[in-house]
């Protein structure tokens, strides 16, 4: 009878590559995870690895395997799910992972809906970057997370992972307002979807972006869907962005953007509630989309569904899309030019 456990850690290596990464993700010594892998290949009666001095791959036999962990692993959730729901009331950790727009902008109102109808769950938000959510999903480390993709940066699939549409929001170009611009002049927010904007062509996004070609610009550290999105969206236009700094923080993008250290892409939650730094924020055609994400067959777990849910009630209307369920579709206005 093969091992459920083992299984779990030879997905894990077709997924992360090598044995030094399991260990690490699943707090287990190397040494360990190669022992409990040769038990698997014993336990298979044939080679799952191929070792080549320090490296190893998995075999066609290895690979086949993965497959059907993946589907034993489903199933096993899906039985998690349903021992879940036969209890009465939802109690006990809900780990939970989020990037920072949305952890500061949706998940605390999220969280009280959630403290009010279950209150024995115990959610416990980690601000995880999009880029390492599968990673801490299928390892254990999350139950669910918010996770996004761009346009020029799209959400590869993740084996062994499913996901639910949650809202889009709009991208700006944030540069310096002209220095004959009076200030401080009190803060305009975006025009909600009751206050459409007046119709009229939109601009090129290519050449907003390429008027720029020459500035310093301002992106979000290398390794992150935010870096990633910005020099694709620059590289679309025809140029390769001159980085000045890198940044995570988008309301210090935008002080450092407002002091004229350079232009950057910014997402509408990006902007804080309260108003940016002097700085003109042009829309462009270019959105970011966030999704729900969870282990392939939790789906139905109470736990998720109820997080799931409260995040949906959470969604301010000026970010519902049509995959969102009780909402209405944001209108898709002319661009406009905001200055803040």
């Amino acid at each position: 009878m093969l091992d459920v456990r083992r299984l779990r850690l030879l997905r894990e290596l077709a997924r992360r590559g090598t044995i030094a990464a399991v260990a690490e993700a699943l707090a287990f010594s190397p040494s360990a995870v190669s022992q409990q892998l040769a038990v698997l290949e014993r336990e298979a009666g044939l080679a799952l690895l191929e070792r080549t001095g320090r490296s190893v791959r998995l075999t066609p036999a290895g690979q086949n395997l993965v497959r059907h962990a993946e589907a034993v692993l489903e199933r096993l959730e899906e039985a998690a799910a349903d021992l879940a729901e036969a209890r009465s009331g939802l109690a006990g950790a809900l780990r939970i992972g989020a990037f920072p727009t949305a952890t500061r902008a949706i998940v605390p109102a999220a969280l009280v809906a959630l403290a009010r109808r279950h209150p024995g769950l115990e959610p416990m938000v980690s601000e995880t970057d999009p880029a390492a959510v599968a990673h801490a999903l299928r390892g254990g480390d999350l139950d669910v997370a918010l996770v996004h993709e761009y346009d020029f940066v799209p959400a590869p699939p993740e084996p062994g992972l499913a996901a639910e549409p949650l809202y889009r929001e709009a991208m700006y170009l944030a540069t310096p307002a002209p220095t004959a611009t009076p200030a401080p002049a009190p803060a305009v927010t975006p025009v909600p979807a009751a206050e459409p904007a007046a119709p009229g062509p939109a601009p090129d996004q290519g050449s907003v972006l390429r008027a720029h070609a020459a500035s310093p610009w301002i992106t979000a550290t290398p390794g992150t869907l935010c870096h990633a999105m910005t020099v694709r969206a620059c590289q679309a236009a025809g140029f390769t962005p001159r980085v000045r700094h890198q940044v995570d923080e988008f309301a210090t993008v935008l002080a450092l953007v407002a002091a004229g250290q350079g232009v950057a892409v910014v997402p509408q939650l990006g902007i804080p509630d309260h108003g940016a730094p002097a700085v003109v924020l042009t829309r462009l055609l270019m959105e970011r989309r966030t999704r729900v994400a969870f282990r392939s067959g939790a789906a139905a777990h109470p736990a998720v569904a109820a997080f799931g849910a409260a995040l949906r009630a959470a969604v301010p209307p000026e970010l519902a899309t049509a995959e969102t369920p009780g909402v209405t579709q944001l209108p898709h206005p002319a661009p406009p030019v905001y200055v803040r």
